[in-house]
Parts: structure tokens; sequence; C-alpha cells
């Protein structure tokens, strides 16, 4: 990973000329993971954190450690065992929150608390019930109690694109005088255009000088599908941090995509002489990590990272492309990691190569963690002769989701043919333990696992979406299958990949059912906490 010097001031490096570096502020973890549906565990979001690391990400925004126990956990996870990034947790402007977010980041050689309060008319006088007077002693008083803890404080005014510039550059002021060493001017509801955000970072500019002695950051909503073209904006105003999300997940429509930003800059850095310190032949794994851990698919479309982005259909293209690649191709597909499926395992491979191949992944795994993998990964080069580097990615993601606290799948058989309602039957390790059956049948083999699973359990769980997927091309490929499950008002996303759907099928429902169960849930929206009305984010 390219190493570059610490951001000290907005399009400035430490020898005081514009610099074109642009720090990539990830915030898959925390905005990301606000995306309904998406409940991810401790385990799973170190894995996408250290991957963060290996991409080459500056500052993992970490979670929002005062939403819960199981957040602030997880933060604190990453603090202590992720290394080369800034490990960064968000917090509302009271004490509470600030103190909680640098109990989970203190671990961190690097820590950041991010710190955050509205300051759009709307947001003060509908939301928050408060004033003007108030927001800005608030966000004065919050770097302050910030900067007690750590160097690295980073302040936004939320809603700062629909906020009147003239308050906002007085609450940015403030957050500077009091020590804020970064700050971030959030389009948090995607409304703005290219033109307009630009225009606001040259008011703010021209109202407070003392942001050229700072980091000034981007943070984009893809509402109006803008979210890339408004952080593009920003940077040409002078902004040199983007924050932004794998696969464009977050809030609402999603963030500004991590990989598009990435690409932009990358592609074309001779025109606008910006680039970031992304290695980008870790792009590909990381949105198929992303993708897989939280169950949201990419659609096929998707720049960058579609299956589709370099597939040509139209014979023109076709013959162009194999005359010469660059005719209908501005980016070389190997640049993002996008490499053939390459054999790594056969049947009769010893835990020495898988280790190697796992390692290759940037996975170590020793002792009994290894054995469980061997075992797997056996099982089913059985079943498809030989395991490529795509099926393991998908076999170590399948086994991080295991949990002995969860409801695991032990076994099941399905009854199905054209002439009778299929029948399933299940049986079931409990969170306790215990081994526990169940029957059910349905208007197909999913729905009547579905209800076997239900029946075993005890819960009432309702599958509202479901999608299933070929981990590769071939015959005997890997199914992935990835559900959305309501259960009590609650809902939870799950997957589980098998060479057989039905299995994989029923481990993501039960994984789905887990999560609920376990409160691992969004609601749509920032988590209920302590102060509801006074919740947010950008």
């Amino acid at each position: 990973m390219e190493q570059a010097d610490e951001p000290t001031g907005v399009g400035r490096s430490h020898n005081g000329k514009q610099s074109d570096r642009v720090y990539i502020f990830d915030t898959t973890l925390r905005d990301g993971e606000q995306s309904p549906g998406i409940s991810l565990n401790v385990q799973e979001k170190l894995e996408i954190a250290h991957q963060l690391a290996r991409l080459g990400a500056d500052i993992i925004e970490a979670g929002f450690p005062i939403t819960s126990p199981g957040d602030s956990e997880a933060v604190e996870a990453i603090a202590q065992q992720v290394e080369g990034p800034v490990i960064c947790g968000l917090a509302r402007t009271s004490a509470q929150d600030i103190d909680a977010a640098w109990s989970a980041i203190k671990y961190s050689e690097r820590p950041r608390i991010h710190t955050f309060i509205a300051t759009s008319d709307i947001h003060i006088e509908r939301k928050l019930q408060t004033t003007r007077d108030d927001v800005l002693g608030q966000a004065r008083a919050a770097v302050a109690h910030a900067k007690q803890y750590c160097d690295d404080v980073e302040f936004s005014p939320e809603d700062g694109s629909r906020s009147d510039v003239d308050f906002m550059s007085e609450v940015v002021s403030a957050a500077i005088e009091e020590g804020a060493t970064t700050i971030n001017i959030p389009d948090t509801v995607g409304y703005t255009m290219p033109h307009e955000y630009g225009e606001i970072f040259r008011q703010l500019y021209e109202l407070v000088p003392e942001l050229r002695d700072v980091v000034v950051s981007v943070h984009c909503h893809d509402d109006l599908g803008l979210a890339v073209a408004n952080s593009f904006a920003g940077l040409l105003a002078g902004a040199r941090q983007v924050e932004c999300a794998v696969n464009g997940i977050g809030e609402r429509a999603g963030n500004a995509s991590l990989e598009e930003i990435v690409m932009l800059l990358r592609t074309r850095r001779s025109s606008v002489g910006l680039d970031t310190g992304i290695n980008t032949m870790e792009i590909a794994r990381t949105s198929r990590l992303v993708s897989r851990l939280t169950g949201y698919p990419v659609q096929p479309n998707k720049a960058i990272v579609g299956r589709n982005a370099f597939a040509h259909e139209a014979g023109i293209h076709q013959d162009g492309v194999l005359k010469e690649r660059t005719t209908y191709e501005i980016m070389d597909a190997k640049t993002i990691g996008l490499q053939t499926n390459q054999l790594v395992l056969g049947k009769h491979s010893g835990r020495h190569a898988l280790r190697n191949a796992l390692e290759d992944l940037g996975v170590r795994v020793d002792g009994q963690a290894l054995n469980t993998a061997f075992k797997r990964c056996k099982e089913i080069a059985d079943k498809k002769k030989n395991v490529t580097a795509l099926d393991l990615e998908a076999i170590v993601s399948d086994e991080i989701r295991e949990q002995a606290e969860a409801y695991n799948l032990a076994s099941f058989e399905v009854h199905d043919s054209s002439g009778s309602p299929p029948v399933a039957k299940v049986r079931v390790t409990s969170p306790e333990g215990e081994t526990v059956s169940g029957e059910g049948t349905g208007d197909g083999a999913v729905d009547a696992l579905r209800q076997a699973i239900n029946a075993a359990t005890g819960k009432a769980g309702v599958l509202k979406e479901y999608h299933v997927a070929a981990v590769t091309p071939d015959t005997d490929a890997l199914g992935e299958v990835s559900v959305l499950v309501e259960l009590d008002g609650r809902l939870a996303s799950g997957q589980g990949v098998s060479t057989d759907t039905l299995e994989a099928s029923a481990r993501a429902y039960l994984r789905a059912l887990s999560n609920a169960l376990a409160g691992v849930t969004t609601w749509g929206g920032d988590p209920e906490i302590a102060e509801p009305a006074d919740a947010g984010g950008e």
C-alpha cells in the first residue's frame, strides 16, 4: 500500500505545496451497515475491516459505539486488531456519546473521534427542536471534549448542503478553533447538485480562511444518483478526503461508491491531477466480501464491480475489443483484481496447501480454525471436484458466520414431487446446544424448509426477500443464498453457502433468525438509541 504524509491541510502537504493525495474515509461499517436488513456480527465486521486495511483505506469509520453494546464491542475489536488505517468512531455532540466513542477506539494506534450536529434550519427546528445558538455551543463543546482524548478529531455539520452557509461557517470556525483537524461537509439527504456543492466550498473558504489549515472532507448520499459526481465536485473545489462505502451501500439510496471514486481518480489522473493510496488490485475481492457478508448483491451493471462491467455483448464491441482492448475498455479488469478463477485445491490437497491458499487471500488461520476450514473444503471438494479461489472466499465467509450462540443446521431432508406439496424435516442446534426438530410444508421446497425451521425453533419468521446466485459459472458451482427475514417487526439478513441450494437456503434462514433474535438488525434508519429525537448521521 502506498504510504503518504498525514493530512495537514486542505490541498496541502507538509512542504506546503498543493497536494494531489486524496484520503479515503471508508464508512462501510458505519453508514453502510445502517442499510435496512444488514446484520453483521463482530467477526464479520473484523473480517471486512482487515480487508479494508489490505485495500489501503486511510480511515475506517468502524461504527457508532453509543448505539449498542454490540457495536461498541465491534469497534473496540477493530481498534485492537486492525493495523494501518486510522480507526474512527462516530459520536453525537453529547459527552456520553464522545466518551463511548473514545472507550471503543482508544486501543487503536491511530484513533479518531468523529462528532456531528445538524446545522440546517429544518433539522435544528424539527429534529433537534433547539436554536442555532445552542447548536453552535454544542459543536464547540463537543470538539473540545473529544480533543481531551485524542488529537485527531473530525467535525461534521449534518445536512450541510441544505444549511445556511453563513451560519454553517460560524459552526465550522468554532470547531476548528477548538481543535478539529478534519471538517466534513455532508450532503446528508443527497439533494445537492455538483455545481451547487462546489459553490458551498468556495463560499466556506472565503468565510473561514482557517479551513486551509485542516483537512476538508466530502460525504455524499446517492438519492438523486449524484453521490460520486458531488464528491468529485468537492475534490475539485479543494477537499482532500472522500467519505464513501464499498459497493455504495448506506442509508436509503446509499453513499458514494468507494470503487467508483477511486477508479475515477486513477483512470483520469492525468486530467485531474488527483489520486488515492488504494491498492486497486483488492477492489474486486473487497466488493465480493462486503456483498457476501451483508447479503446485498451487486447489480450486474454496477460500475467497476458489476459482473457486466467488463462484458461485451454487441458484436461490434466484441470485434473491437478482440482487435484492441482499449477500443471499448477504458480500464483493464486486472487492475481491480478481476483475474481468472484459478484452481486452488483438489480433493487430495492437504492442510498446508489450504493454509497457503488462504494466505494468498489475506486470511491467516491455524489450529482448530484451520481444521474446521479444511474439513469444509474437503466436503465441498468431494462434491465439486475442485475448489477455486472464488469458492474458497465463499467458504471462509460462510465459516465466519457460524456462531455457537446461534441456531445452526444439523440436518435436513425435503420430499418434493409434482403431484403433492413438498414436505421438509429439519434438525436444528439451538443456542443452548440442544437439538430440536421440526416438520413443515409449503408452496415450494424453500417455503417448506422455512415452515419446518419455524416449527423447530418456535419462531414465526417471515421470508421477505430471497436471492440465490452461483459463486462460479461452473455446472457444479457453489450456491450462495441471501435472505431477508422479518421477526417480531425486526428485519435481519442471513447468508448460506453450499453445493446444495436447499442446504444453503436453510443455513441462510437460520442465520437471519439468529441475527433478528440477537437484535443485530437495522431499522431502515439510524439505530434506536437513548435519545431518538437527537439521533442522526451524515
